[in-house]
């Protein structure tokens, strides 16, 4: 298992690249909600017009021992960005651009509670671009010289209000969903149903992490975590689990209906609890 003072001294190497100005460490370990085997993300924040894609992939080989594949900018997508998977000391890291001047547009939308869902293998949801901002707002800094990171936090804590009142506006795209797959009860789409459903109630976890002032980065353990919100949100993980389990074990229409039913009153709820705002 990889130590902090490897991480460190992996930062360290990664950072003295042209171009890279800050290295942080994101994901579950920044968070402190990591297992044993958890990977180690690491974040490069590079400038465009600088960074030494060669030498970044000679210092990446460097580190583990043997040649490496460092995706440039843009090269697993256009939001995952680029980087590369390693394998150091028995423990998965990965290294993960992130364009300093894209960030610090997403983080000033952020502010204004401003937001974009774009198209981005990996992410059923779609990617949301402030998780951008959120990245930022939760990560641990290993290196950073220039102090771009601390430049970049500021107006992100606490929460932005109006980015917290934009994703509880957002609530409508999920009612609007489910009534889509209120119409599809009886047709046996029963795949079109799903995904309107479970995408009403990923937005229903957006907006209840928002109100909370907790940063959401990636779609995965979304709902789960609602619970564990300070925030009473009336069983909302279990509730919405129940739902989507019911759609995948039963498929008559009157199971549907009332999966779909459940999911609707869970929008309900959220409408109801966060309408007045903090």
């Amino acid at each position: 298992m990889i130590t902090g003072a490897r991480l460190q001294e992996v930062a360290e190497r990664v950072a003295a690249v042209q171009g890279i100005r800050a290295v942080t460490l994101g994901g579950s370990r920044a968070r402190g909600t990591h297992h044993a085997d958890s990977d180690v993300d690491l974040g490069l924040y590079y400038e465009a017009s600088e960074l030494d894609l060669p030498a970044l992939r000679e210092a990446a080989t460097s580190i583990v021992g043997s040649p490496v594949d460092v995706a440039g900018p843009g090269g697993w997508g256009p939001w995952v960005d680029g980087g590369a998977w390693l394998t150091i000391d028995g423990t998965p890291v990965d290294l993960i651009l992130r364009d300093v001047d894209r960030v610090r547009e997403q983080c000033r939308r952020a502010r204004r509670g401003e937001f974009a869902v774009h198209h981005q293998t990996g992410h059923p949801l779609g990617y949301v671009d402030i998780a951008y901002a959120g990245e930022v707002a939760t990560c641990r800094p290993l290196v950073d010289p220039r102090g771009v990171l601390e430049e970049l936090r500021h107006g992100l804590d606490p929460y932005p209000a109006p980015l917290r009142d934009a994703l509880v506006e957002q609530l409508r795209t999920a009612e609007f969903l489910v009534g889509g797959a209120a119409k599809v009860t009886g047709r046996g789409d029963v795949a079109y149903l799903q995904l309107c459903c479970a995408t009403s109630l990923m937005w229903c976890a957006h907006a209840w992490h928002a109100d909370a002032g907790a940063w959401v980065t990636t779609e995965k353990g979304l709902v789960p975590a609602v619970d564990r919100l300070p925030l009473e949100t009336q069983d909302f993980a279990s509730r919405a689990t129940a739902a989507l389990s019911t759609i995948g074990q039963d498929l008559s229409e009157p199971a549907l209906t009332a999966a779909v039913r459940t999911v609707r009153a869970l929008i309900t709820t959220a409408q109801e609890s966060l309408a007045d705002g903090r």
